[in-house]
């Protein structure tokens, strides 16, 4: 216990002055809590008062806080990165008298994805050990790489187990299963890392053909101590949309599955699909907002609906992105981001837009994460006037509660005189029936939207925006078979518990008539 109070002095010191953290500090609070857990069964009540744990702090100490981390964040980019160091120099910027009160820190330029696609090692500290190179899916467009040091991921490490302890619930007789891209290096490194510190057991999916991961989920696990299926699966949005289509659509039952929770993170998760999800796989949905780019910093949602963000890590800022004027509250702006110094030494990044939309809310909230900054839930990225007009949000929440729309949901917006036209793939036409409540509820939603056009044939849809779900990873159990190849035995069946639904053999696993083959 006096080695655990030490290393939270010292970790606590090293925030408060802006000092190189130690890792092994971390990783002792980490593993601490994981031996409290494995004695007493339950975390101590002061684990509120973790690391990432949004513990509320006064807000003077915050203020104090906040200005020593921007300008510590600020000097250190400015010293050992050639873009701050070039752009500190024109504008003639000072980083130890940038303050948010004075206005001064709103010199510093938004930082732009564009930039950072450009030339990723002109954000890289000349006094940093890059390690390793971390790149987004790029859904959003190029893959954005993020290098990070050893003793970043190490921290980052320590962080994510406290968080699977704390926030998933994990425990070490359940099993994960990560559904995510296999080449999204960091965030695989992270659950696989968090999971089995704790003493649960990891398996890695990829984003395979939704019915071999279904089954996969159905299996019995048999592993001495381990529930017996698999207890947690890590996803992004539309791959377990995709996962809902196959399940609804083969007859796949709560009782089939072990899964006490499901994380979802990457997309946006809309209310109809976090509905469905929780019906069919009988197990709790949950969302959090994590980006490469500014890890550890986070977001977190209330019980009131709204994204909270830590204030431990980095500095949160919502934006007008024509402007890049502060948002009023009640508006939509683009969050903008600042990760600190020390947890982060490698990519150093300053008033980082992000591109993802929110909403800050028009009043202060009163809910039990009331002393963090609130936005509202991420409503989708930023494209341009339309996007923020008619969000990714309000379009997935009309559309993903229909079963006739086939998931994840294919569609397209095409502006004209006084609005927009929704594009939208739909398993059959005419649809009769399913235009008229759409159009009701377009109505209803007052959504800027001026027609309505629904489509069979996913080749006459106007582009739609790439998912990660499109993102598949081929399995010989599914990979069409080489000439003169040898015929083996249907793969992914053994082991289906009883009531569960079996792929078909291996080689020819069908789509369900309404998923367009699984593929863009």
């Amino acid at each position: 216990m006096f080695g655990t109070a030490l290393s939270q002095l010292r970790y606590g010191m090293s925030v408060l002055l802006n000092r190189r953290i130690r890792p092994q500090d971390l990783e002792r609070i980490a593993r601490d809590l994981v031996t409290t857990l494995g004695e007493f069964g339950a975390p101590g009540a002061d684990s509120a008062l973790l690391p990432g744990q949004a513990a509320g702090i006064d807000p003077e100490v915050r203020r104090t806080v906040t200005r020593r981390s921007l300008r510590t964040t600020a000097r250190t980019a400015a010293r050992h990165t050639a873009h701050y160091r070039r752009l500190f120099g024109e504008l003639g910027l000072d980083p130890d008298t940038l303050d948010l009160d004075d206005g001064s820190w709103a010199r510093v330029p938004v930082t732009s994805k564009k930039a950072l696609r450009g030339l990723p090692g002109a954000f890289v500290s000349a006094a940093a050990r890059p390690a390793l190179m971390a790149l987004t899916t790029g859904t959003s467009g190029t893959p954005t790489a993020v290098w990070y040091s050893r003793a970043e991921l190490d921290t980052t490490l320590a962080l994510s187990t406290i968080s699977a302890v704390l926030g998933m619930g994990m425990r070490p007789h359940h099993t994960l299963a990560y559904a995510g891209c296999s080449r999204a290096t960091l965030p695989l490194l992270n659950a696989e890392e968090s999971t089995t510190r704790v003493g649960a057991s990891f398996v890695q999916f990829g984003t395979l053909e939704p019915a071999l991961a279904l089954d996969r989920l159905a299996a019995p696990l048999g592993l001495p101590g381990k529930a017996p299926q698999i207890t947690h699966l890590s996803t992004a949005a539309s791959y377990l949309a995709a996962l809902v289509q196959r399940a609804e659509h083969d007859g796949w039952r709560p009782a089939d599955f072990g899964l006490e929770s499901i994380g979802v993170g990457g997309e946006v998760l809309s209310r109809p699909l976090r509905e469905r999800a929780e019906a069919v796989f009988g197990a709790r949905v949950t969302t959090s907002y994590l980006m490469t780019e500014t890890l550890p910093s986070g977001g977190t949602p209330c019980a009131q609906g709204h994204l909270h963000h830590t204030t431990e890590f980095g500095h949160l800022e919502v934006l007008d992105p024509r402007t890049w004027e502060p948002t009023p509250p009640g508006g939509a702006g683009v969050v903008v981001h600042t990760p600190y110094v020390p947890y982060r030494e490698c990519t150093l990044l300053l008033r980082y837009a992000t591109g993802d939309l929110v909403r800050l809310p028009a009043a202060a909230p009163d809910c039990e994460l009331a002393h963090l900054p609130a936005t509202s839930e991420i409503l989708g990225r930023w494209t341009g006037p339309l996007s923020a007009a008619v969000t990714t949000r309000d379009l997935l929440d009309l559309v993903e509660a229909e079963p006739e729309v086939p998931l994840p949901a294919r569609y397209a917006l095409t502006e004209r005189p006084g609005g927009a036209l929704l594009h939208l793939l739909v398993r059959a036409l005419p649809a009769r029936a399913l235009r008229a409540r759409l159009e009701e509820r377009i109505a209803a939603a007052g959504l800027p939207l001026t027609g309505l056009v629904l489509h069979d044939d996913r080749t006459a849809l106007p582009p739609t925006a790439p998912l990660r779900a499109d993102l598949r990873e081929r399995s010989f159990e599914t990979a069409p078979r080489p000439p003169g190849a040898v015929a083996g035995a249907p793969a992914a069946t053994a082991g289906t518990p009883p009531g569960a639904r079996t792929p078909a053999v291996a080689g020819t696993v069908p789509p369900p008539a309404d998923e367009e083959g699984g593929r863009p």
